[in-house]
C-alpha cells in the first residue's frame, strides 16, 4: 500500500511538472512572436524610441513569472516580456504601450516598458539599474505593515547592475529585514557592451550571496526544467520564511542590447558555446524528448501565438493616439487622471 502510494504520488508530481512545462514554453512561444513583431515594426518605422528583446531569456523570465501568484509582486526589467505575460499581464497592454495608444497603461505618454499594474502587483519597471530591488522592498515591507502575509516580491536585474550601491544597500536591507525577496539575476555576459569580466572577479555571482547572509543558487538559464525547478524552489522557500533568494543565471542575450544595437561586441566563441543556446529550441528538444509534444502540436501552439499577436497589433493600430491639444498631462495622482484610468 506505502509504494502504491509512493508511486502514485510520483505520478502526480511528473504529469503536474508536465502541465507545467508546456504551459510555460507556451509563454515562451507568445513572448519570442511578440517581441518578433515589435521588432519588425520599428524596422518598418512604425514604432519610435527604444525596443528591447528578451531573445534568449524566455526560460527564465517566464519561470518566475510563471512561480509566483497573483496575490505576490513582480517587477521586470526589459528582457522579461515572457515574465510579465506569465504573470498576468495582457498582450494589450504591451503592444497598447509600444505603438503609442491613448488607451493603454501608459495612456501614450511613454513608449516601451515602463508599464505596469501596481495594483495588481506588476510594478513599472524603472530603468536605472538595481533601483527595482528597493521598491521591492519597500512593497513587501508596506505588506508587513498592513498585516498581509505570504506574499513574495521578485525582481529581476543584469550583471551590470550588481556593481551598483542600489544592488549592495537593497540587498542588505532585505536581508536584516528577512523579506521575501527573490532576486534574479540574467548573467548574460554584457552589461551593454561591458564584458562580465570588467564587472567582476569572483568565479559566479552567486557568492555575493554568503556576504549578504542570503541563500544563493546558480541556474543554467538556458534550460527551462532547471529555470523552473530553481526558480519555483527559491519562490516557495522566500514565502515559507527563508528570506531572500539570490539566484544567478548563466545565459546569453541572442539580440542586441536594443533593436538599435547590432551587438557585433560579443564574442563569437560565446555564441557557439552551450550560453550561447536558444532556450526555446532547448525547450522544444526537451518536449520531444519527454513524448510531451509532437511537431504538430509545437506548430499549433506558435500559429495561435502568431495570431493572437496579430489581431492585438491590428486592434491597436486603429486605436486613437493622444491628442496633445486635450491632454493636460497631470500627474497620476490626479483626481481626472485616477477617473479616466478606472473608466478605462
Amino acid at each position: 500500500m506505502v509504494e502504491t502510494v509512493a508511486r502514485t504520488s510520483i505520478t502526480d508530481e511528473a504529469a503536474a511538472f508536465r502541465e507545467l512545462y508546456i504551459k510555460a514554453y507556451r509563454w515562451m512561444v507568445l513572448a519570442r512572436v511578440l517581441d518578433e513583431k515589435f521588432a519588425s515594426l520599428y524596422r518598418a518605422g512604425k514604432m519610435h524610441g527604444g525596443v528591447f528583446l528578451g531573445k534568449g531569456q524566455e526560460a527564465l523570465s517566464v519561470s518566475i513569472g510563471i512561480s509566483l501568484q497573483k496575490s505576490d509582486i513582480f517587477a521586470p526589467l526589459i528582457r522579461d516580456s515572457g515574465g510579465r505575460l506569465a504573470f498576468g499581464e495582457p498582450v494589450l497592454d504591451a503592444v497598447r504601450t509600444y505603438l503609442g495608444s491613448v488607451l493603454g497603461p501608459m495612456r501614450g505618454r511613454d513608449g516601451n516598458v515602463h508599464r505596469g499594474r501596481p495594483r495588481e502587483g506588476l510594478l513599472p519597471m524603472i530603468s536605472h539599474l538595481g533601483a527595482m530591488i528597493p521598491v521591492v522592498n519597500g512593497t513587501l515591507i508596506a505588506r508587513r505593515f498592513k498585516g498581509i502575509k505570504d506574499s513574495v516580491g521578485a525582481t529581476c536585474i543584469g550583471e551590470g547592475a550588481t556593481s551598483t550601491g542600489a544592488f549592495h544597500e537593497a540587498l542588505n536591507q532585505a536581508a536584516i529585514e528577512k523579506l521575501p525577496l527573490v532576486l534574479v539575476v540574467a548573467n548574460n555576459q554584457y552589461a551593454y557592451s561591458t564584458p562580465s569580466s570588467r564587472q567582476f572577479v569572483c568565479r559566479s555571482l552567486v557568492e555575493k550571496a554568503a556576504g549578504y547572509g542570503v541563500t544563493g543558487q546558480a541556474v543554467e538559464g538556458t534550460d527551462l526544467t532547471e529555470c523552473l525547478q530553481v526558480v519555483g524552489a527559491a519562490v516557495q522557500r522566500a514565502r515559507t520564511g527563508g528570506g531572500p533568494q539570490l539566484i544567478v543565471a548563466r545565459l546569453l542575450r541572442l539580440c542586441g542590447h536594443g533593436e538599435h544595437d547590432d551587438a557585433q561586441y560579443v564574442d563569437a566563441k560565446l555564441k557557439q558555446s552551450p550560453l550561447g543556446r536558444d532556450c526555446l529550441t532547448v525547450a522544444e528538444e526537451q518536449l520531444r524528448q519527454q513524448g510531451w509534444a509532437q511537431a504538430t502540436d509545437l506548430a499549433a501552439w506558435r500559429a495561435a501565438a502568431v495570431e493572437q499577436v496579430e489581431d492585438t497589433v491590428a486592434k491597436v493600430q486603429r486605436e486613437p493616439a493622444p491628442d496633445p491639444y486635450q491632454e493636460t498631462w497631470h500627474a497620476l495622482q490626479t483626481s481626472h487622471l485616477r477617473e479616466l484610468h478606472d473608466e478605462l
